[in-house]
């Protein structure tokens, strides 16, 4: 199916998370350009609603603030969705968080943060939207997932496991839902220059030397191929070329890569 094919069967909106900035942003201002009615869910609200309004305001961008980690959030937001009658075609799972350093020495409450936003958060808004678009016999679903989710990353450990989690859960979702009319895809980018960084403190590790992509540039690849039938998506050809290429490596040598792209530098290095 063509992308003009598949923005014709599109009838609602897309729901978008973590659309405040980085990629999510990048996602909103693409599908509006393709005339997309949107859904902007995050939790800095006055972002939210300035982009609303930058995008066309309350006729075509509704902004919804949330805090997605919170209990029964998921839920909340889709109640809020339906009392609006806003019905949801296209639903972008792109919230999330990361943090940098060894497992026994970041916080409990970090490690509790990360996977209430990355792994249950993310779980409870497929259930929560799906089952309508398998009622309606159409729909998409797109989980921006990661290049980490291919291979274990000491000093991201956690964030690289829960990545990983959905990986595992997209794929399964394609497969359950075949033939119901409800397309599904695994957004695995590489490094994306975002606030994410700064964020979950890998704004100084040796990775950020790596080749980088545009968040716009990842929106469009995962846009032009969701009509494709295509689960996993990985923007770009060498990112795609590396994960190739790890099937053929020892898992103890990805292992001790992935270490050194990620580990922190020591106090006073540069």
């Amino acid at each position: 199916m063509s992308r003009m094919e598949a923005q014709q069967t599109r009838q609602g909106w897309a729901l978008v998370t973590g659309a405040s900035s980085g990629i999510g942003e990048a996602f909103a201002r693409e599908l509006r350009r393709r005339g997309e009615k949107l859904i902007l869910v995050a939790r800095r609200e006055q972002r939210l609603r300035a982009l609303a309004a930058a995008l066309g305001g309350e006729t075509v961008a509704r902004a919804l603030s949330c805090d997605l980690s919170e209990p029964g959030a998921a839920s909340r937001l889709a109640d809020r969705v339906a009392n609006e009658r806003l019905e949801v075609d296209l639903l972008v799972n792109n919230a999330g968080r990361g943090c940098s350093g060894s497992l026994e020495r970041t916080p409990p409450e970090v490690l509790d943060a990360l996977v209430a936003l990355n792994v249950t958060a993310t779980m409870d808004m497929c259930r929560a939207f799906l089952p309508a678009m398998v009622r309606r016999g159409r729909g998409s679903l797109i989980n921006v997932v990661s290049m980490s989710a291919f291979q274990p990353v000491p000093f991201l450990g956690a964030y690289a496991a829960s990545k990983a989690f959905l990986l595992s859960l997209t794929e399964a979702l394609a497969t359950e839902l075949a033939g119901t009319g409800v397309r599904i895809q695994a957004l695995c980018p590489g490094l994306v220059p975002t606030e994410f960084q700064a964020s979950a403190g890998t704004d100084r590790v040796p990775f950020n030397r790596s080749p980088k992509q545009t968040a716009a540039f990842v929106a469009c690849a995962s846009l032009d191929a969701l009509g494709s039938g295509k689960v996993v998506v990985i923007p770009g050809s060498r990112d795609r070329l590396a994960v190739f290429a790890q099937r053929f490596l020892p898992r103890r040598l990805v292992r001790e890569v992935a270490a050194r792209l990620f580990r922190p530098p020591a106090a006073g290095d540069d």
